[in-house]
């Protein structure tokens, strides 16, 4: 695969699947600085795998694969870095502190709250479900049988 190549198919995949990589940005990161690192991250890896992608599974279940292992490995990073520093603010800012107006807003953030408060694995078949993506594509993502996952 040539350099023109790589970059086209990152074009696309980035154009046709940017809201699910945003999805589990926003599942795995709650502040706006760090969702920044972890896309980013995803990106990075997204372009790296490119080579090894073979068309054997669909796009957005490969895309999946490696945005959901990369925030895994990102979230591992992030818990280890917190233990080595004590947060300023022990409590929750309240949501009417944050600006939220919209109810719809508000909920979706107590949604995406929840789902970071899963384990990696959970959080992101909640994800997924809501996605609607199907088991065997769920199975796929994560690497284990339609039994195992039902």
């Amino acid at each position: 695969m040539n350099a023109n190549e790589r970059e086209a198919i990152f074009c696309r995949w980035t154009s046709d699947h940017l809201g699910l990589v945003l999805k589990v940005v926003r599942a795995y990161a709650a502040d706006p600085a760090d969702q920044d690192d972890l896309f980013q991250d995803i990106l990075v890896q997204l372009w790296s795998s490119i080579p090894a992608f073979r068309n054997e599974a669909k796009e957005t279940t490969w895309i999946y694969r490696v945005a959901f292992n990369t925030a895994l490995a990102w979230r591992r990073g992030e818990r280890r870095q917190r233990q080595r520093h004590r947060p300023l603010l022990t409590e929750d800012i309240p949501a009417s502190a944050q600006g939220t107006s919209s109810g719809n807003h508000e909920l979706v953030a107590h949604l995406y709250a929840a789902i970071r408060q899963l384990p990696g694995v959970d959080a992101s078949l909640v994800l997924m479900h809501l996605d609607g993506v199907s088991y065997r594509e769920m199975a796929d993502v994560l690497g284990i049988s339609e039994t195992t996952l039902g």
